[in-house]
């Protein structure tokens, strides 16, 4: 038997493959792809594992159609679901993955009692409400992907605007993952130089819309949902998680009065470790930004309202 830590990615689509092989090149865990399609899981499992013949990491990647292989796990990526199609409702949307995103909770309890539960399935505020429900899990221990991808697309729309280095730019967007997420220009810097300084207002705001959209722009050019970067984005997570990071990051965490916002699953910078989430971080937002953070939450809560239970 191995003796390596596992981590568990529910759903082998682009987004789970993706965040399988990511983890896989990290080195530091075995990595079990979970999915219902005969031969999908175990054919992108295999594929990873070959790939580590060229990149050089130990090939550790299982595919199953079941979860006695992920029994045991550190933590649990959830990609199932459906995506949305042009003829899809918002609460179809809502109802069919409930019912998947539930009877995949099920079962990571039953075999991983002890896993962190890393939702990414669509939609995701109402997701996590999903995920905490069944499982019963502690809101520390049950979480969502959202932030830190929303936050990467405006990093990278401020680097090319300003001709910087992506890496020096410092951005956090929070809220609904939706149009109405909230960019947090107030804490945006690029190499320590407040972003205010480096463009004007109506290039700023042009950059946020692109943003708050950045998910419909993909959709529109690939007829499908982004993959390369939501899947790096959950491996972050689980990164944090599994090398007890202490990384300030934001992800869909359950408020209990932080922000203003009692019961609900929202974007927010957490210190994320290996317990889960350890602490709510709460920015000093300006006016315009507490409204437009209170306007998201009401457009998360219509959509929550939609869930079965």
């Amino acid at each position: 038997m191995s003796e390596r830590r596992k981590v568990t990615v529910v759903g082998a689509g682009n987004v789970g493959a993706t965040c399988a092989q990511e983890l896989a090149r990290r080195d530091y865990a075995d990595v079990v792809l979970v999915d219902i399609k005969e031969g999908l899981a175990a054919g992108k499992a295999l594929d990873v594992n070959q790939a580590g013949a060229v990149l050089g990491y130990e090939p550790k990647a299982v595919g199953s159609t079941g979860y006695d292989e992920s029994a045991g796990s550190d933590v649990v990526v959830v990609t199932a679901g459906v995506p949305r199609t042009g003829d899809m409702s918002r609460d179809d949307l809502v109802a069919t993955n409930e019912k998947i995103v539930g009877s995949v909770t099920r079962e990571v309890a039953e075999h991983s009692p002890d896993a962190i539960l890393l939702v990414v399935s669509n939609p995701l505020d109402a997701m996590c409400h999903v995920a905490r429900n069944v499982s019963d899990w502690p809101k520390e221990r049950v979480f969502g992907m959202a932030g830190i991808l929303d936050t990467a697309r405006f990093s990278a729309f401020i680097a090319w605007e300003t001709g910087s280095s992506v890496k020096d730019v410092s951005a956090m967007v929070l809220g609904g993952h939706g149009d109405q997420m909230v960019s947090v220009v107030s804490a945006t810097t690029v190499g320590g130089v407040p972003l205010r300084k480096l463009l004007p207002d109506a290039r700023i705001a042009e950059l946020v819309e692109r943003t708050a959209a950045g998910g419909g722009e993909l959709v529109k050019l690939l007829g499908t949902s982004a993959w390369y970067a939501p899947g790096a984005a959950a491996a972050q997570m689980v990164d944090a998680i599994m090398l007890d990071e202490k990384r300030v990051l934001p992800c869909t965490a359950y408020l209990e009065g932080e922000y203003g916002i009692e019961g609900l699953y929202m974007a927010v910078p957490v210190k994320l470790g290996a317990r889960g989430i350890e602490k709510i971080v709460e920015l000093d937002l300006t006016d315009d930004e507490r409204s437009a953070l209170e306007a998201s939450a009401e457009a998360v809560r219509e959509v929550v309202s939609v869930l079965s239970s």
